[in-house]
């Protein structure tokens, strides 16, 4: 099977698999954050496969989905990569990334050896940049919509220096998630391409806050 053949049995896969998926992390969520990383990917000298299958694969099972079982994707795409024969090598490389590549596992300072890779910087950055910007605003309301969490509470401050754990747990309004988590991945991307695009995108945080709060105030 040729790389084109197994990219798109991966994409079929995916598809049908988060059919119904909550709006945030669903077929189209993989969609962008696979586009994003094959641009990124032009300026870095990285194992395209490896990338591509990456980030189709790396939100198959978001453990929050799943009762917080992190193991299950990395399963599942293990499995899946498997019986389509592609090499152990590249496997491994994509179960890595899969392990690695979310922000709540930045937060786990345990770890006293992190994997890395430059594949695994690409992907990364692209998963990020999907958090930011006008989609990752829509993205963290439309979660906290299906947690039912509110949108502001002026009383509960954010907690910008949560640990992993305390990140998993957290029921913070949405806003919070902002200080919590969106405003910090500009600082924290990888990659000179996902550094440029992510500027545009904090900035947008920064203009919609501004109003968000000028428009709770009563002040327009």
């Amino acid at each position: 099977m040729t790389d084109t053949e197994l990219i798109e049995e991966t994409i079929t896969f995916v598809k049908e698999t988060l059919r119904g998926a909550e709006g945030g992390h669903d077929w189209f969520h993989i969609q962008r954050v696979f586009r994003n990383s094959l641009h990124i990917a032009r300026d870095e000298e990285v194992n395209v496969l490896v990338v591509s299958l990456a980030a189709l694969l790396h939100d198959i099972a978001d453990a929050k989905f799943h009762d917080g079982d992190e193991t299950l994707g990395p399963k599942i795409a293990s499995e899946f990569l498997s019986a389509l024969g592609v090499q152990k090598e590249v496997r491994q490389h994509v179960l890595k990334i899969i392990e690695n590549i979310s922000f709540k596992n930045s937060l786990d300072k345990s770890k006293r050896e992190k994997f890395h890779s430059r594949e695994l910087e690409v992907v990364q950055d692209a998963d990020r940049l999907d958090a930011i910007g006008a989609i990752g605003i829509a993205r963290a309301f439309n979660y906290g919509g299906y947690k039912n969490r509110e949108l502001y509470n002026p009383d509960i401050a954010p907690r910008p220096d949560l640990n992993k754990e305390a990140y998993k747990k957290s029921k913070s309004p949405t806003i919070n998630h902002f200080y919590e988590k969106l405003l910090l991945l500009k600082d924290q991307m990888n990659t000179s391409t996902g550094k440029k695009l992510a500027e545009q995108r904090h900035q947008f945080l920064l203009d919609y806050l501004q109003q968000f709060y000028a428009e709770w105030n009563g002040e327009r």
